[in-house]
């Protein structure tokens, strides 16, 4: 505390703001990738993508649903479920931090699904965004995703997941753990009925998800330079007592190693997925559409599309 800290920076900063109006604080972004400053519109335009670099940029489910399907989704209701069967509390309540992300977000939970089309073609499409309580697994989010399974079953529609999560939601403890089985138990009912079932992996996806319902599409799809895995790497290597590789548990990694079969830009994601669920379900496929983004980008971008050399 001095005198040139406590009284000559406040006054002269006043007599700087004086009769200017307040600019809100949010109309341009950093990119993590490059650092450059990018104007909100453009990145609205852009899908959360940096047009310098090609950094994907996290983005919720109604951005996700508006990209991707064809007009308005038609949002399926979650089922009830109880809301803090344990009572959960650590520096604030459970209920509160429900509350909190109900509001920020405008979603019940983690998970949002609707019916829509691709391209014309029916689907039910699934969106577990990072952005609510980091996408956490937990009663509702698994019912609402068995829910929405069970549907696209009874209406036989393909399945596509795209998701984004840290783990099981640790504020129910052993009841999120147990919903890594009930999950796969909805895969299994969409291999029984013959239906598609694609996922489409987005940063981050890690923990219970990642070792579940998230690695057992019948194709897997990942967004370049997404982080995917189950522990983080300093305990992976405090475990086992060695240096990873650079790029590990990164999506163009897990492509080299035959994890995943194919990255795709953000901005290519539609006409893949167009592709795939035509052929598979032996469908005239359309003529691919070039996406729409400003000044023709992405396709001076490399790499938009890699597939798995050893597929």
């Amino acid at each position: 505390m001095n005198w040139i800290t406590n009284f000559v920076r406040p006054r002269f900063k006043g007599l700087m703001q004086r009769g200017t109006t307040s600019t809100p604080d949010n109309l341009w972004r950093k990119c993590p990738g490059c650092a450059e400053m990018i104007f909100h519109r453009d990145l609205l335009i852009a899908q959360n993508v940096c047009p310098q670099c090609g950094h994907h940029m996290r983005i919720g489910a109604a951005e996700r649903l508006a990209a991707l399907l064809d007009g308005d989704p038609d949002i399926l209701a979650n089922p009830p479920v109880p809301q803090d069967p344990l009572r959960f509390r650590d520096d604030k309540r459970y209920m509160d931090r429900l509350r909190d992300a109900r509001t920020k977000t405008g979603q019940e939970d983690a998970l949002v699904a609707a019916r829509g089309t691709i391209d014309g073609l029916p689907v039910m499409l699934a969106v577990q965004a990072f952005d609510f309580m980091g996408g956490s697994l937990g009663l509702a989010t698994a019912e609402a995703l068995l829910n929405a399974m069970r549907t696209a079953v009874a209406e036989k529609l393909p399945f596509v997941l795209v998701v984004s999560s840290g783990g099981a939601r640790m504020q129910e403890g052993v009841l999120s753990l147990m919903q890594l089985p009930r999950t796969t138990v909805g895969v299994d009912l969409l291999r029984e009925a013959h239906l598609p079932y694609i996922v489409v992996l987005t940063d981050p996806t890690t923990g219970g998800v990642s070792a579940s319902y998230a690695m057992l599409g019948d194709v897997q799809i990942a967004e370049p330079g997404a982080l995917i895995g189950f522990s983080g790497l300093r305990v992976i290597e405090q475990t086992i007592r060695e240096r990873l590789p650079e790029g590990f548990q990164r999506a163009e990694y897990l492509l080299d190693h035959g994890m995943i079969d194919m990255i795709v830009h953000r901005h290519h994601l539609k006409n893949v997925l167009s592709r795939i669920l035509h052929l598979m379900l032996k469908k005239p496929a359309p003529p691919p559409q070039p996406p729409a983004v400003v000044n023709g980008y992405p396709s001076d971008q490399p790499s938009a599309i890699a597939y798995n050399p050893s597929a």
